[in-house]
C-alpha cells in the first residue's frame, strides 16, 4: 500500500548509532514530513572516538534529506545524558509545534505509522483525556478490539506522537512524587499491589537520580492526569536498539526486540467510546513490567535463547 506524504512534523532523536539511524531515516524519508526536527546529544568525553561517530551520524542525516521540508537542528556540543537530552529536545520541538511525531534512532516505523499518527493527532487534538499516541503493540497476537486502536494507561514511547498541551504536564523533577508515594496513591491509580510495588521502585529510583530516564517521568505525568494513550491493534514499530550500543536495552534476544512491523488498515475504525482496555493493560503489566517479565527474561538467559 502506498501512503501519502505525512503532514505532521517529525522529531528524530539521534546520537551515535549510524546503522539504526540509517534505517529510521529511510522510513522518515518515505513519509516526507514537511517539517523535520533533528536533535542530537553531544559526545561523551569518556568515550574515545565518540565525537567522530556522532559527527558522522549528524552528517549522514543532514546529507540525506532530499525532499522539500523545513529543517531545524539541535546539536549539542556537550553531553547532557539520556534523560536531559531527550526531555530538552522534546521541549524544543513543542516550542515550535502544537503536535507532532517523535522517533528515536532505533525505533523503525512501518509506513502506515505516519498516517495513523497524523489522523489521530488531529482527531484528539483538544481531548485532554488523551496524552499520547503510540505505534507499539505488545499483546503478542492477542487481539483486544475490532477497532483500529484501543486506550491504555501505558504511554509506550518506541515511536509515538503527542501534543504540546500534553507535554506541558511533563515534570522532570517529579515534584509531586513524594506526596504520591507517602499517601500510597499508586494503589488507587493501579488498583494492583504488585504493579504498585513495581512502579514505586521505578519512580523512586528515577526521583533519586539512580535511573537516568525521562520515560518514567512521562509515565507519572500521564497518570497524574488520569491520561490515556492510544495503542494500535497491530504493531507498527520495531525496536532495533537491543544491542550493546543501546542505552537501556542490551539483550538482542529479549522477547520485545525487533518485533515485526505490521500495516495498519485504512480507513481507521475508531472506537465508539473512550474506556481503558483493562485486559490489555493487565497483560502488559505481567509480561513487560512484572514478575512474569523478569521470569521470562531469566528463563531465556538460562536456556541460552
Amino acid at each position: 500500500m502506498i501512503f501519502a506524504s505525512s503532514r505532521a512534523a517529525v522529531l528524530l532523536l539521534i546520537f551515535n548509532r549510524l546503522d539504526t539511524t540509517k534505517q529510521v531515516l529511510e522510513a522518515i524519508r518515505a513519509a516526507r514530513p514537511p517539517r523535520f526536527y533533528i536533535a542530537c546529544d553531544g559526545p561523551r568525553n569518556t568515550h574515545a572516538g565518540e565525537a567522530e561517530t556522532v559527527q558522522a551520524v549528524q552528517d549522514h542525516v543532514i546529507h540525506n534529506i532530499d525532499w522539500k521540508c523545513e529543517i531545524k537542528t539541535l546539536f549539542r556540543d556537550k553531553n547532557l545524558g539520556c534523560k536531559t537530552a531527550v526531555e530538552s529536545a522534546i521541549n524544543w520541538f513543542f516550542k515550535h509545534e502544537v503536535m507532532g511525531i517523535i522517533l528515536e534512532d532505533d525505533c523503525l516505523p512501518s509506513p502506515s505509522f505516519f498516517p495513523y499518527c497524523e489522523e489521530l493527532l488531529s482527531r484528539y487534538l483538544d481531548d485532554e483525556r488523551i496524552m499520547a499516541i503510540s505505534g507499539d503493540n505488545f499483546q503478542f497476537g492477542h487481539q483486544r478490539t475490532q477497532d483500529s486502536y484501543y486506550f491504555s494507561r501505558y504511554p509506550h514511547c518506541w515511536g509515538w506522537a503527542t501534543w504540546r498541551r500534553a507535554w506541558h504536564q511533563y515534570d522532570k523533577g517529579m515534584k509531586l512524587w513524594p506526596e504520591i508515594r507517602d499517601q500510597k496513591l499508586l494503589n488507587d491509580i493501579l488498583d494492583n499491589r504488585w504493579a504498585s510495588r513495581y512502579w514505586q521502585n521505578k519512580f523512586e529510583k528515577t526521583y533519586a537520580g539512580k535511573i537516568n530516564s525521562w520515560a518514567f517521568c512521562w509515565t507519572l505525568a500521564c497518570w497524574l492526569q488520569s491520561g490515556l494513550t492510544i495503542l494500535p491493534n497491530v504493531n507498527l514499530v520495531s525496536n532495533l536498539g537491543f544491542s550493546a550500543g543501546g542505552t537501556h536495552l542490551s539483550n538482542r534476544k529479549d522477547h520485545f526486540a525487533n518485533l515485526p512491523r505490521q500495516t495498519m488498515a485504512f480507513p481507521l475504525q475508531h472506537p465508539s467510546y473512550i474506556v481503558r482496555n483493562q485486559k490489555a493493560d493487565d497483560f502488559t503489566q505481567r509480561t513487560m513490567f512484572g514478575l512474569r517479565a523478569r521470569a521470562i527474561g531469566k528463563t531465556k538467559r538460562l536456556l541460552g535463547f
